[in-house]
C-alpha cells in the first residue's frame, strides 16, 4: 500500500448537484485530468427548491459561473435573508438572519442596539436586524437595488440563491462539462478493492472503469465509502433532533407578492417547514423527528400548514430519511466523499449544498502538488470535520436557544443536556458551541460578528455586556442622554436606507425583466 496518490483519472460515482458540481470543479481548474461520470439511468429527484447561502457565490466566482449564465434555466431567484417564525415560542414571530455585514454608528453597536431595548421595551426584536443591516430595506419591502449608496451592501458579495437543484445539475451537465468528460449512465454492478482504496468498478453495461481517485456522490447510500470501505459514522442526533422530511412543491397565488428573496423557516409541532420561493413556483416541505410523529401525522400537518398560509395542496410528496452525521474521515486511500455520501445536518440555514462546494474548494487545494500524501488526506479530513461540526453546533443552538415547551418535541429540545457534547465537540475552533460560550460567559456577549447575535436577538436572549446589565438595573441612576442621540442616529439611518430603494424595482419585476426577459 502507498500512502501517496498520483492523480491523473477521477472517477465521480452519481450525478446530482454534488456529482455534477464537482465535475464542473474539476473541469474548470484542471482540464487537462480525465474525468468520468457514472450516474444511474434511473435516477428519482425531488426537485423542490434549492437555497444557497452568500458562501456559494465563492465556489460561482472559482468556476467562472455568473448568475446570468445559469439562473434563466434554473428557475431561480435571489435570496436575502433566513427567517425563522415560531422557533422562540409558539407565537413567537419571526427572527431575521440576513445577508450582509453589520454596520453601527457606534463602535458599541452591541450595547447601543441593547440600550435603545431598554430605554423603549415596546421596541421589537425584529428591529436588531433592521437597525444594522442595510440588507434589510430589500427584505422588508421586497426590492432589488444594485447601487452603492446602500450602506456597505454590496449586491454580487452579498446576496445568495433560490434555484431547482436538479435542473442546475442538467445547466452544468450541459453547459460547462458536456464534451469534457466521460459521460456513462450506467448502475455500478460490482467493485473491486485493494490495498489503495478501490481498483476498479464492473458497470452494468459491462465497461470496467479504473481511476486514480473515486470520488462518491452517490447520497444518503454512500457506496463507496460507506458501503465499501466501510468507513466509520458518526450520529449528530445527541445535538440534532430532526431524521426524516416530506418535500412538495406548490403553486403562486399571487406571485408578484409572494416570491420574495427570503427562505421561511416555520416551526411546527414537531420540528419545521422550509419555504422557497423558485421562479414558477415554491418548494416547500416539513423536517420533523419521527420519534415525536408518524409520517402520516407529519404529511397531514405540513397539508394543513399549506392550507391555512392560502395555498392548494398538491398531491406529489416525497418522503425522505436523513442521515444525519459525518463519515469519521471522507478522504481514505483514493476515495473521496462529496455531499450527503459525505454527512448532512439538517436543511435549516440553507447548509445544504454549503458542505458541497466548501469541500470541493479543500479538496482543490490537495492538488498543488504532484502527489497526494497521508499529511495531504489528514489536513483535508480535519478541515471538512471542523467546518462540519461548526456548522452542526450552529444549527443546534437555534434548538437550545429557544423556549417553546408547547409539545414533547420542543420540551425535549429545550431540555437537552449540552454540556457534555459542548467539551465533546473537540475538533470545533470557530462558530460553535465553546466559542459562544465562552464569548458569553467571559465577555458577557455572543461574538458580534457571527450569525449568532441575530438569532440570539430574535430569540430574547440577549448578548448584553457587563455595562448594558448594570444600565438596565438601575437606570435611573444614569443619564443615558448621550445615547438617545446614537439612537437617533441609528433610527435615522434606518430611515436612510430604506428611502434608497423606495424606487428600486420589486424582486418580481426584476427577475421578470433582467433574468427571464418576459415582457
Amino acid at each position: 500500500m502507498s500512502s501517496k496518490l498520483r492523480v491523473n483519472n477521477i472517477v465521480i460515482v452519481g450525478g446530482g448537484t454534488a456529482g455534477w458540481m464537482t465535475a464542473t470543479t474539476f473541469v474548470r481548474l484542471f482540464p487537462d485530468k480525465k474525468i468520468t461520470l457514472i450516474e444511474s439511468p434511473d435516477i428519482k429527484t425531488v426537485g423542490v427548491g434549492e437555497s444557497t447561502i452568500v458562501q456559494f457565490r465563492q465556489w460561482l466566482s472559482l468556476v467562472r459561473i455568473k448568475d446570468e449564465d445559469f439562473m434563466k434555466h434554473c428557475d431561480a431567484s435571489y435570496k436575502f435573508t433566513i427567517r425563522f417564525t415560531n422557533f422562540h415560542k409558539k407565537n413567537g414571530g419571526r427572527v431575521e438572519y440576513p445577508f450582509s455585514l453589520p454596520e453601527s454608528v457606534d463602535e458599541n453597536r452591541l450595547n447601543l442596539w441593547y440600550f435603545k431595548k431598554i430605554i423603549n421595551p415596546k421596541t421589537p426584536l425584529t428591529d436588531y436586524a433592521d437597525s444594522f443591516y442595510p440588507i434589510m430595506p430589500l427584505v422588508n419591502n421586497n426590492k432589488v437595488y444594485r447601487g452603492t449608496e446602500l450602506g456597505n451592501f454590496r449586491f454580487y458579495d452579498q446576496t445568495a440563491f433560490h434555484f431547482d437543484a436538479t435542473k442546475f445539475g442538467i445547466w452544468l451537465r450541459d453547459n460547462i462539462c458536456k464534451g469534457k468528460i466521460n459521460h456513462i449512465k450506467s448502475e455500478v454492478k460490482e467493485i473491486k478493492t485493494n490495498d489503495d482504496g478501490i481498483k476498479s468498478l464492473e458497470l452494468d453495461n459491462g465497461d470496467i472503469i479504473k481511476g486514480d481517485m473515486f470520488i462518491d456522490c452517490t447520497g444518503f447510500k454512500s457506496l463507496l465509502l460507506g458501503k465499501t470501505l466501510d468507513e466509520e459514522f458518526i450520529p449528530y442526533n445527541h445535538i440534532l433532533p430532526n431524521n426524516k422530511a416530506w418535500a412538495t412543491h406548490i403553486e403562486y397565488t399571487d406571485k408578484e407578492k409572494q416570491l420574495q428573496g427570503v427562505t421561511n423557516a416555520t416551526a411546527l409541532k414537531n420540528g419545521w417547514v422550509w419555504n422557497i420561493p423558485l421562479w414558477s413556483k415554491i418548494g416547500t416541505g416539513y423536517v420533523y423527528s419521527d420519534k415525536y410523529t408518524t409520517d402520516e401525522e407529519a404529511l397531514d400537518e405540513l397539508k394543513q400548514h399549506i392550507k391555512d398560509n392560502g395555498f392548494k395542496v398538491t398531491e406529489e410528496f416525497s418522503n425522505i430519511k436523513m442521515r444525519i452525521g459525518i463519515h469519521k474521515r471522507l478522504f481514505v486511500k483514493n476515495v473521496v466523499a462529496i455531499g450527503l455520501s459525505a454527512g448532512f445536518i439538517e436543511p435549516l440555514e440553507s447548509n445544504g449544498l454549503y458542505t458541497v462546494h466548501e469541500f470541493l474548494s479543500y479538496l482543490t487545494r490537495m492538488f498543488e502538488r504532484d502527489n497526494i500524501s497521508q499529511w495531504d488526506r489528514d489536513v483535508y479530513n480535519y478541515a471538512c470535520r471542523n467546518t462540519f461540526n461548526n456548522w452542526a453546533e450552529f444549527i443546534s443552538m437555534h434548538y437550545a436557544l429557544g423556549q417553546r415547551d408547547d409539545t414533547p418535541y420542543w420540551k425535549d429540545n429545550l431540555n437537552r443536556n449540552y454540556d457534555e457534547e459542548i467539551y465533546d465537540l473537540s475538533l470545533t475552533q470557530d462558530y460553535g458551541f465553546r466559542e459562544h460560550i465562552k464569548s458569553k460567559i467571559y465577555n458577557f456577549r455572543f461574538n458580534e460578528e457571527s450569525g449568532i447575535t441575530c438569532i440570539s436577538a430574535g430569540y430574547g436572549y440577549f448578548p448584553l455586556s457587563d455595562n448594558t446589565l448594570r444600565f438596565g438595573n438601575k437606570m435611573e441612576e444614569y443619564d443615558y442622554t448621550p445615547y438617545m442621540v446614537k439612537i437617533k442616529q441609528m433610527d435615522d439611518r434606518k430611515k436612510e436606507w430604506n428611502d434608497v430603494v423606495k424606487d428600486s424595482p420589486s424582486l418580481y419585476e426584476y427577475l421578470k425583466k433582467e433574468v427571464y426577459n418576459e415582457l
